[in-house]
């Protein structure tokens, strides 16, 4: 699960830097970013149990890869 560790780090560096820029931006934006949380919140229980159930790693690295590109729109938008 190492890879899977390093997305989430990579996840939440990035989710750090956005939320100190995040209430300057548009409604538009704010609404993606909360929709965001609730997802990174899902992601995060998630890579808990995924360290001890090797079958959920598949469908966890998805909604990472999900998340990351997700983040990385609202970066490109600010």
């Amino acid at each position: 699960m190492p890879d899977l560790v390093k997305l989430a780090e990579d996840i939440k560096r990035t989710r750090d830097e956005i939320r100190l820029k995040i209430h300057l931006c548009s409604k538009e934006v704010q609404d993606e970013w909360s929709w965001l949380e609730q997802r990174w919140n899902s992601f995060e229980t998630r890579a808990e149990l995924g360290r001890s159930a090797r079958d959920v790693g598949g469908a966890l690295k998805i909604l990472g890869f999900e998340l990351k590109d997700a983040f990385a729109r609202i970066r490109r938008a600010l």
